[in-house]
């Protein structure tokens, strides 16, 4: 099982794996011309799971058996890797959990195995070593240990972390070249290491004696595969987790509204443990008085700003109309001293005259950082679109995005700023309001354990304003579970992206979906769809059944709202 073969099929040389035995044989079977590779690329366990991920993500088994491995490299094969050895003791590491609510039973969870799947909300200054510690009491109870983490670069604090406390026994799976990384993946299922941190690939590693699971950040959108079979790592986790009796615990500051409605334990700190956080009324370009007087005084501040550029262009100079992009419409922005479509990055041309000169509606990175300059006692700095993340330096202020918010470690800051709070409800997409949220709490999170934040906007009572407030997204979970309801994509539901011909929409009404939206252009129809997760594998079986008519020519699971 697992081995990688050359098969005749069509009078062509094709590959393909073994899946064990079986007596359902044809009438006329070929043999196998050879064996491609003497590695498994899965046992029975990870095949079970690839079974799971084919039949949820209605994608074909091949397309997720291909996504098991990187690529090969077959210099790399056939090599002495020694016997494996058994599973070091594990590090000292700090003791966070003990002192947690649910924090003891999780922990006697891990020690004894079994399925126990946990949501773990985090003090900030705790993140990094909540993670720690569970990874040490799985070594501890003789099994080894996957973290998954959404970013590779920078290197995560949390990976750094499990790095420097398991030495040579913690496998870093975070890219490299091509040659490396399919080193590593041999080395990590010839049970190397007792410690695997990884990017999305790694929740299907081959791991010996694997006890434990750890989604870092669960809510992060990169946990999502943007490519055929577009799995979740939180749900091919849980389902891991629940076909092999593995403890998998997402762990977040702010959890997704999905995982919050998975009805887990969650595991999080007894007493308040988050900063002040003063909501203010948005000041003119984000210098509001109150942040004006918090940057005279801070020392090391971070002031997240999700606009990039300097301003939007108002009015065409020439003309004196509204300015838009001559090739698109879209809005044009200043950046980096030059005038571009927000749409088509074209040079920006006055839609009206094809004029090039605009009056600049101020507001954005590059305004924040000309007038926070003028306000406060020490430097300011951007970080513009190729500069790698960090926290800011000491007595140093720093401007960001979204972008620039990653697992960094504890912050320690003087004051972090949100500014433009109400944009998110501006955004498109039924998950943007969820992704600002985690992004603003992360963020503020840098700012324990004795600093304050400061966020404008006009809504101060709004649950996602209030989830800042209160340093817990309770509140603003029922109202996202109420309002995706409204929409006709329950939290929870399996959601699709089907594209076909016209008329293979109406076959799909059948498994009462909650919502299903309907678009035409030219000859393609696509529909996207909210189905309860139980009628899946029906449907699976209905869009393959439409797929070999031809009706149905793509279908992509979970796509971003």
């Amino acid at each position: 099982m697992g081995s990688l073969v050359q098969v005749p099929f069509h009078g062509r040389a094709v590959r393909g794996w073994v899946l064990g035995p079986t007596d359902d044989l044809p009438a006329r079977m070929l043999a196998v011309k050879k064996t491609v590779s003497p590695e498994r690329v899965f046992d029975e366990e990870v095949l079970g799971l690839a079974r799971w991920v084919s039949e949820r993500y209605v994608a074909p088994l091949a397309a997720v058996l291909g996504r098991l491995a990187p690529p090969r490299v077959a210099a790399e094969e056939g090599l002495d890797r020694g016997t494996p050895e058994a599973a070091h003791g594990p590090p000292t590491t700090p003791a966070v959990l003990a002192a947690y609510r649910g924090g003891p039973e999780l922990l006697a969870g891990v020690r004894r195995g079994g399925f126990v799947p946990t949501i773990v909300r985090p003090a900030p200054e705790d993140e990094v070593a909540a993670t720690l510690e569970l990874a040490a009491a799985t070594v501890a109870a003789g099994r080894r240990v996957i973290v998954v983490v959404p970013e590779a670069m920078p290197v995560p604090a949390t990976a750094v972390a499990i790095a420097d406390a398991f030495g040579d026994r913690a496998a870093l799976y975070l890219g490299g070249s091509k040659r490396a990384r399919y080193r590593m993946w041999l080395e990590i299922a010839a049970g190397r290491y007792d410690a695997v941190v990884g990017t999305r690939p790694a929740v299907f590693a081959r791991v010996p004696d694997l006890g434990t699971i750890v989604v870092s950040r669960e809510s992060h959108p990169a946990h999502r595969e943007d490519r055929a079979p577009y799995y979740h790592v939180r749900d091919v986790a849980l389902a891991r987790g629940r076909h092999a009796g593995l403890t998998v615990v997402l762990s977040a500051i702010c959890p997704s509204s999905e995982a919050a409605g998975a009805g887990l334990t969650e595991v999080a700190p007894p007493g308040r443990r988050w900063v002040p956080v003063e909501v203010v009324k948005p000041g003119p370009e984000g210098r509001a008085p109150r942040l004006v007087q918090g940057l005279r005084a801070a020392r090391r501040a971070f002031v997240y700003s999700p606009l990039p550029g300097y301003g939007i262009a108002a009015v065409c100079r020439t003309c004196h109309e509204p300015a838009a992009c001559a090739s698109c419409g879209g809005l044009l922005r200043s950046e980096e001293g030059r005038i571009r479509c927000v749409v088509c990055e074209a040079p920006g041309r006055c839609r009206n005259c094809a004029g090039t000169t605009f009056a600049i509606r101020r507001g954005g990175q590059e305004r924040v950082e000309e007038w926070a300059s003028r306000v406060t006692t020490v430097p300011v700095a951007r970080l513009g679109p190729d500069d790698v993340p960090r926290l800011p330096a000491d007595g140093e202020v720093l401007i960001g995005g979204p972008d620039d918010v990653r697992d960094l470690g504890p912050g320690g800051l003087d004051l972090v700023a949100v500014l433009d709070a109400d944009l998110a409800d501006r955004r498109p997409g039924l998950a943007a309001r969820e992704r600002a949220v985690t992004t603003w709490m992360e963020a503020i999170a840098w700012a324990r354990p004795g600093g304050r934040a400061i966020v404008q906007s006009s809504r101060a009572n709004d649950p996602a304003v209030q989830s800042l407030v209160q340093g817990s997204p309770r509140r603003f979970h029922a109202d996202e579970a109420r309002r995706r309801a409204e929409a006709g994509f329950p939290v929870g539901s399996a959601v699709f992206r089907v594209a076909g011909k016209a008329g293979f929409e109406a076959e799909l009404d059948r498994f009462e979906p909650s919502a299903s939206l309907v678009s035409r252009a030219e000859d393609q129809t696509v529909c996207l769809l909210a189905l309860d997760p139980r009628r899946v594998p029906e449907f699976g079986r209905a869009i393959r059944e439409m797929a070999a008519r031809d009706l149905v020519t793509r279908v992509e699971a979970e796509p971003h709202l």
